[in-house]
């Protein structure tokens, strides 16, 4: 990945001076200047940086300022900072570092030290991309079913709870659908227990292709799974669960199990109901409708009694 830096001074002189430094050692792929503090943040939200180095006393928008800005913008807090201040300004340096800058260089400075301290905070936004990447990652594995890639159980509710309230804050229709395969033990008796994994995978990836964006899927556990369409009304959900049902009933799946048929049972529950006060109600309606929908020869769609 290309990598960039910002130079932020009022003399041009400074930040050629600069430039020619660092262009010395080719640390950077691309160098962009600015010459106070407005034009530096300007340039920052146009296209982001790896390291800034910046001055503080600038006309309009000193160092201070630029930096106190900088930390109001998420995209733009992690930036490292390195500020230039006179030899003698020790309270400036302090007030720096308070600020939020991350290292200093005194003018007029030394190549190598400017190089060195350059260095060090590219080090250390390396590590700290490292291990932001690590924690996301974490992250997804932590929400994730790691058969079908698709959300668990302890993520869907947690979305689910989230999305009731939101729903009875502003009103707004929810449905919630409980899936299970219809035979799945006859699946694993007859191909084995790895082929009705890559069933499971498939039949994953088949329903999150139906689903809109904002739609949530997860696997609620064996070969259940449990799908969340927020702002969606009760004739809506129920269109969509039928589309869902139909895509699965047309899946068909290569040698070993190119003779497979799979179909799918589903029950469905609706929000705002006179009996749904928790997303517990939720899930037990579209729990019991399922039942009713297996009950009656599977293959179907159960629905919620709304009277």
């Amino acid at each position: 990945m290309a990598s960039s830096i910002l130079i932020i001074d009022d003399s041009k002189t400074v930040r050629q001076e600069i430039l020619l430094i660092l262009r010395e050692i080719s640390l950077f792929d691309n160098y962009r200047e600015a010459a106070d503090g407005i034009d530096g943040l300007k340039s920052l939200l146009e296209h982001k940086a790896d390291l800034v180095i910046c001055d503080v006393e600038m006309p309009r928008m000193d160092g201070f300022k630029f930096i106190a800005m900088m930390q109001t913008r998420d995209e733009l807090k992690d930036i490292p900072v390195i500020m230039l201040t006179g030899r003698g300004d020790q309270e400036m340096k302090i007030k720096g570092l308070d600020h939020g800058a991350c290292d200093y260089v005194t003018k007029p400075f030394d190549p190598g030290e400017l190089v060195a301290r350059v260095k060090v905070q590219l080090k250390i936004k390396a590590l700290q991309d490292a291990l932001k990447r690590s924690n996301q990652l974490l992250l997804e594995l932590s929400n994730t079913d790691p058969l079908t890639g698709i959300f668990n159980r302890r993520y869907f509710m947690e979305a689910l709870e989230k999305e009731f309230q939101r729903a009875h804050r502003k009103h707004a229709p929810l449905t919630l659908a409980i899936m299970d395969i219809d035979h799945f033990k006859r699946i694993n008796d007859k191909y084995g227990h790895p082929q009705g994994d890559q069933v499971l995978i498939s039949l994953a990836a088949v329903i999150q292709g139906q689903l809109r964006r904002y739609d949530i899927i997860a696997r609620y556990g064996g070969e259940e799974f449990i799908l969340l369409l927020p702002e969606t009304s009760p004739d809506e959900g129920i269109a969509v669960v039928e589309r869902l049902r139909t895509a699965v009933e047309k899946m068909r799946f290569p040698n070993p199990h190119e003779g497979l048929r799979l179909t799918v049972s589903l029950g469905v529950s609706v929000y705002p109901a006179e009996r749904i006060t928790s997303v517990y109600d939720l899930i037990h309606e579209a729990d019991t409708a399922l039942y009713r929908a297996k009950a009656g020869g599977r293959n179907q769609v159960g629905k919620m009694a709304l009277s």
